[in-house]
């Protein structure tokens, strides 16, 4: 136990020292203190999909980076709370895009198979590479629909978002640059929305912070509110109004610093 709180103690110092002055060694250190969290988070997923493990741990240490790129450490919050959702969604972001988008109907997919063993026979019993009608005739089917199979099996796994689309030697640019996930950022966003709040919410004084929690999160009327922390209802509300308040403050120091 007390070996983690060290680990927790080492992780924070060095997360301050990298947030005032960035260097790849003070990151790569951060990496290695917090291996564990990517490991633990890779073997979870690992048991739900068919994805090697290797890979998912990879992937797992982008997500990290990214985290200790953006984690602050005034916000009061564990660096292990905050670097979760990065790491588990390039994970499940990478799982996402190994998957078959177009679902290839079981038939075509069969004439696909026996196409190409009938391709193979053609070939050697023609000397040359056999046209669709060729292929199509010994299949049964009309030319058509054997380039409708064709059309289908290449469409079937979509385009790598590693694939480059600018040639430009300075800088090259892939697909997935240009494609942002809005689903992914909006919930690192939601994530990082919920640290603040959480973080606001702590510095309340503690029959306050109750108040709000009970009220807002518990849906228990003012009255159940009262009760359960020893005031009067018309307290509750009064604490509530100045809790919002408060927590407003905590969170927009930097406008109320500049107002005049």
């Amino acid at each position: 136990m007390a070996t983690q709180s060290s680990l927790r103690s080492d992780s924070m110092e060095l997360l301050m020292a990298y947030k005032q002055n960035p260097s790849v060694a003070l990151r790569n250190r951060l990496v290695r203190l917090n291996a564990g969290l990517v490991r633990k988070i890779a073997h979870q997923i690992c048991h739900k999909c068919s994805e090697p493990y290797e890979d998912l741990e990879q992937i797992g240490y982008l997500g990290l980076i990214r985290a200790i790129e953006r984690f602050n450490p005034g916000q009061g919050c564990a660096f292990s709370s905050f670097a979760v959702p990065y790491i588990r969604g390039e994970m499940l972001h990478f799982l996402r895009d190994r998957g078959n988008s177009v679902k290839v109907p079981r038939r075509l997919q069969d004439l696909d198979k026996e196409g190409q063993r009938v391709r193979t026979e053609l070939t050697k019993l023609l000397g040359r590479t056999p046209e669709d009608n060729e292929i199509a005739g010994r299949l049964g089917v009309s030319a058509c629909e054997w380039r409708e199979v064709k059309l289908a099996m290449r469409n079937r796994m979509p385009l790598s978002l590693d694939a480059t689309i600018s040639h430009q030697t300075d800088s090259p640019m892939t697909l997935g640059e240009t494609l942002p996930d809005m689903h992914y950022q909006t919930l690192q966003k939601l994530e990082e929305d919920r640290q603040q709040l959480q973080r606001a919410l702590n510095q309340l004084e503690e029959k306050t912070r109750a108040a709000i929690e009970f009220v807002f999160f518990s849906d228990l009327s003012r009255k159940e509110v009262a009760e359960r922390i020893g005031v009067s209802p018309m307290t509750v509300t009064r604490r509530i109004h100045r809790g919002l308040e408060q927590m407003l403050t905590f969170l927009q120091p930097q406008t109320l610093q500049t107002d005049p």
